[in-house]
């Protein structure tokens, strides 16, 4: 049973930084694919970041130049670096990660970026 755990999360002012955290249960290599997910209230869940097979990076265009994800395998752990975090960063992030054609949620973290 696959399980991720997200954390985290809190209230920062604007320009902050946050870094956040995924747990996984077991090689965080034997995914295809971990990413990013950020729910805002009231909107659909959009893609922030993520690593594709061969450790290929993308992101967002809105949190581009900001934001910078990673992982220490050692750990089995991804994280989220944030920085000069905006008001429109607000929302619940959700690590995700893809084996063998099954999709894996964390439970989320709340992120506020507010003065």
């Amino acid at each position: 049973q696959v399980q991720l755990v997200d954390s985290g999360g809190g209230l920062v002012q604007p320009g902050g930084s946050l870094r956040l955290s995924c747990a996984a249960s077991g090689s965080i290599f034997s995914f295809y694919a971990m990413d990013w997910y950020r729910q805002a209230p009231g909107k659909t869940r959009e893609w922030v970041a993520g690593f594709t097979v061969g450790g290929r990076i993308n992101y967002a265009a809105s949190v581009k130049g900001r934001f910078t994800i990673s992982r220490d395998s050692a750990k089995n752990t991804v994280y989220l670096q944030m920085k000069d975090l905006k008001t429109e960063d607000t929302a619940i992030y959700y690590c995700n990660a893809q084996r063998a054609g099954n999709d894996y949620w964390g439970q989320g973290t709340q992120v506020t970026v507010s003065s």
